[in-house]
């Protein structure tokens, strides 16, 4: 089978995976449930808690079973996920579901990538890879864009509808990924688990470079996860009629499709100091501003994950091998996933009890130390 046809069965498994009808109105489903918005940030902290537990053994098990496999076994967990959505109701039964996708999550994260820039490495095109990861990105932003429209209008008669179709998109996720082809350069790591303590260790204290890309990289996907949650407390917030709520998703995940497509272009070597600058200034001036003002933050925040994303997984790539490039951007996710799981109820609290305005200033202070200590250190490494 032609190896290169893996690019565009990428972007077709992309384009599934990130239709999600259900994203625009899901805190309004919880809500609908009789779920607090605690409850409902619990719910997303348990799945990147589980996406965290199981990133690096996932990784491990893609370098070394194959990222086919996790791909396809991935997207068996999630549909089951959203079947119990469609059809069980409550926070436990929830809760389940949440741990079902945060393991099919943490199988298709880093595969995906990893099979895409080993393809590419075996086709002798791997200096397209931010070019088309970032092409990737943007079928993917376009997908949940146009699937945010859709969502948004069935809301108005039935909040239910949109995880009954989103079920269903999820199972024909399973066929595609089949279809893909492993790239002969997906070496296999030895099997033991002394394989895993030896990329970590190998990742975090011997590959400077490494480590402070992945540290920027999480303290970027904190910020960025956060606000895709936020953005509807936001409206809500400023009363926003429930039929714009997919109509404003579509919009701001366009924006980041269309940094995202053109991100290749972005590679100024103080890019790191530049995002996290206008990324603290967006997250303090978003926090001054819940009003309808306010989404020009949101959006210039969108702009940014699509620069930032596919230039960031780049970089990973480059300062890795193909034996253990699944583990290493495994262990990114892994970092974002842990980090987020801690924060997520602790955000939700603070709306609940006091005001969402802090919690945007709280974002701005944890990502802004956090970005600008490694993009520094990324400079004198340099």
């Amino acid at each position: 089978m032609n190896l290169k046809h893996n690019i565009k069965k990428l972007y077709l498994l992309k384009a599934v995976k990130w239709f999600m009808i259900v994203m625009p109105i899901i805190v309004l489903f919880f809500e609908s449930k009789g779920l607090s918005l605690t409850q409902i940030m619990i719910l997303q902290g348990t799945y990147s808690l589980f996406v965290a537990l199981f990133e690096i053994p996932s990784g491990f098990f893609s370098d070394l079973y194959g990222r086919k496999n996790s791909l396809v076994i991935g997207s068996i967990f999630l549909f089951l996920g959203y079947v119990i959505f469609s059809f069980f109701s409550g926070f436990s039964e929830f809760l389940f579901a949440q741990i079902l996708l945060g393991i099919g999550g943490s199988l298709i994260s880093g595969a995906d990538s990893a099979i895409l820039y080993d393809t590419l490495l075996e086709i002798n095109e791997d200096n397209e890879y931010t070019k088309i990861e970032g092409r990737t990105y943007a079928i993917g932003n376009f997908s949940e864009g146009i699937a945010g429209v859709l969502g948004g209008f069935l809301a108005i008669t039935s909040l239910n509808m949109p995880v009954y179709i989103q079920t269903i998109v999820m199972f024909l996720s399973i066929p595609i990924a089949m279809t893909l082809v492993e790239p002969k350069s997906s070496y296999k790591l030895a099997k033991s688990f002394s394989s895993i303590i030896t990329v970590v260790k190998d990742t975090f204290i011997h590959q400077r470079k490494l480590r402070w890309y992945i540290i920027y990289s999480s303290s970027m996907g904190i910020a960025t996860l956060s606000i895709a949650w936020f953005v509807q407390p936001f409206l809500m917030e400023i009363d926003t009629p429930i039929v714009y709520f997919g109509i404003i998703w579509a919009f701001l995940n366009f924006t980041a499709g269309i940094t995202s497509y053109y991100s290749y272009l972005f590679t100024n070597d103080n890019l790191l100091i530049y995002i996290s600058l206008i990324m603290i200034t967006s997250l303090v001036l978003l926090g001054f501003n819940i009003s309808y003002f306010g989404l020009i933050f949101i959006i210039l925040i969108y702009l940014l994950r699509g620069v930032i994303t596919p230039n960031l997984r780049n970089l990973i790539n480059i300062n890795s091998t193909s034996e253990r490039r699944a583990t290493v951007l495994s262990l990114r996710s892994f970092v974002i996933r842990i980090s987020f799981a801690i924060i997520a109820p602790i955000l939700g609290y603070i709306t609940d009890a006091y005001d969402l305005s802090i919690v945007f200033y709280v974002l701005a202070f944890i990502v802004g130390f956090a970005s600008l200590f490694a993009a520094f250190k990324l400079k004198i490494t340099n």
